[in-house]
């Protein structure tokens, strides 16, 4: 008689180790669809603040290497840091428009400052989780989102407009080679199908480039000094932070809202793969993980650094739910960072071609606040009223820049943020707004009622 030995452990398929001949593919698959955010937000950053093509070139090594390393702690984990999911990082676009802004107003150094506060708020809210993100539903994201995207089209603009935009225009040259990126993004959008059509910007990029040194409308000069075949990222480039909480305040607010974001994509990862959804132990973990690589983008010179859902289109695909897949990714992620090669030629787009991708990448941004508001059935006259109380007082800033040059300097700075003041303005009208419709609410439901009083 033989006894049957125990029955093998059931390996769930996000834990499940796939041999390197498969994985090596598929990990590949996932940078390649994922590059183009570092790529474009390096580029975005570089030509904003001014940086010549050896520090942008070193910032790109900088970001590369931190998304990676991001990427590696949320799909391997260590201890309570990394959820342990198919995740992968990368810079916010929405946070890398308040940096510029932060370090156009008050200079890198405090935008420097800004991050790493930043950082450390979300890192010191964790434990009041539940709290925090009821202050951010919906209607509150989704006004968010839209006034970041609308100013960061601006930014966008100045990118295009150059030195120029002083006088308010920009040279004829440059505003044809933005237009010429996006139109081979929009064509290439087009058709590029699935996991292919994500890299539509970077491939866009990529175009307008080409057009520039064929037509001459622009000049591609990757920089020539730095040497070597390692791209080390460079510590505090613009100097030792500078903290100012005011300054601080718009990076401050869409920290706490990143909260509300991180649910939602956590969620949505946990229910792709197949494991049970559990926000009150997963969500911290990404969030913490978050917080800890913005720290040290901060000071590499990045801002924030988001854990993304983007490349839950390839899990979907391939079918392949494995987190060690995207773990190969993050490796990969932080090799590419080192390569100074591939790092100075990156950085000798011209700057029009990275306005023109920038002006496509921010309007979907404020496309997706728009689509997140549509969510929030704005018909509804509370919601309406809230909608368009915090637009105005988000839009006032950036239709008519000087509104509060007058006030105090405290002042001017979280009232001319237009997305400090619309999330503000969201955040105190949405639950007084919704207290103040519940008692017609509740008449409405009760007349389509057969049979019941209202008030009964």
């Amino acid at each position: 008689m033989t006894t049957a030995g125990p029955a093998p452990r059931q390996v769930h398929a996000v834990d499940e180790r796939l041999p390197l001949r498969r994985l090596a593919p598929l990990s590949a698959q996932h940078v390649l669809v994922m590059v183009a955010s570092p790529v474009s937000t390096v580029f975005l950053t570089g030509q904003a603040l001014g940086l010549g093509p050896g520090r942008t070139a070193s910032l790109l090594s900088a970001v590369l290497v931190l998304c990676g390393a991001g990427t590696l702690l949320q799909s391997v984990g260590v201890w309570r840091i990394g959820v342990r999911l198919p995740f992968v990082m990368l810079p916010g676009g929405a946070a890398t428009a308040l940096f510029l802004q932060t370090a156009k107003d008050h200079g890198p150094a405090t935008a420097t400052g800004a991050v790493v506060l930043a950082a450390a708020l979300l890192c010191a809210v964790l434990p009041f989780y539940a709290r925090v993100v009821r202050l951010f539903p919906p209607l509150v994201m989704g006004v968010t989102v839209l006034l970041i995207g609308v100013g960061m089209i601006k930014v966008g603009a100045q990118l295009i407009t150059g030195q120029a935009g002083a006088a308010g225009y920009a040279a004829p040259s440059a505003v044809l080679l933005a237009a010429a990126t996006i139109g081979c993004t929009l064509l290439l959008l087009l058709l590029l199908r699935g996991v292919w059509r994500q890299t539509a910007v970077l491939f866009g990029m990529g175009a307008g480039t080409l057009v520039a040194v064929t037509t001459g409308l622009g000049r591609f000069t990757p920089p020539g000094d730095g040497g070597g075949g390692l791209a080390l990222p460079r510590l505090l480039p613009y100097g030792a932070p500078h903290f100012d909480v005011l300054a601080a305040l718009p990076l401050l607010v869409f920290s706490l809202t990143t909260l509300a974001e991180i649910t939602g994509q956590t969620v949505l990862n946990s229910e792709t793969v197949g494991r049970t959804a559990d926000p009150g132990r997963d969500v911290p973990r990404v969030a913490g993980t978050d917080a800890l690589v913005s720290l040290f983008g901060g000071l590499f010179g990045t801002s924030l650094l988001v854990t993304s859902s983007e490349n839950i289109g390839i899990v979907r695909l391939t079918g392949v739910r494995s987190r060690f897949v995207t773990a190969g990714a993050g490796a990969l992620l932080v090799v590419v960072g080192l390569l100074a090669p591939l790092s100075r030629l990156l950085a000798g787009i011209p700057a029009p071609v990275v306005g023109g991708s920038s002006l496509v990448i921010y309007g979907i941004i404020a496309a997706m606040g728009i689509d997140m508001l549509a969510r929030t059935a704005p018909g509804a006259t509370a919601n309406s009223t809230v909608i368009a109380l915090a637009l105005t007082a988000g839009l006032l800033p950036v239709v008519a820049p000087d509104i509060y040059q007058g006030f105090p300097g405290w002042a001017r700075t979280v009232l001319g943020s237009g997305v400090v003041a619309g999330t503000l303005t969201a955040v105190l009208l949405h639950p007084l707004f919704r207290r103040l419709a519940e008692p017609d609410r509740g008449t409405t439901e009760a007349a389509a009622v057969p049979g019941t009083v209202p008030g009964a």
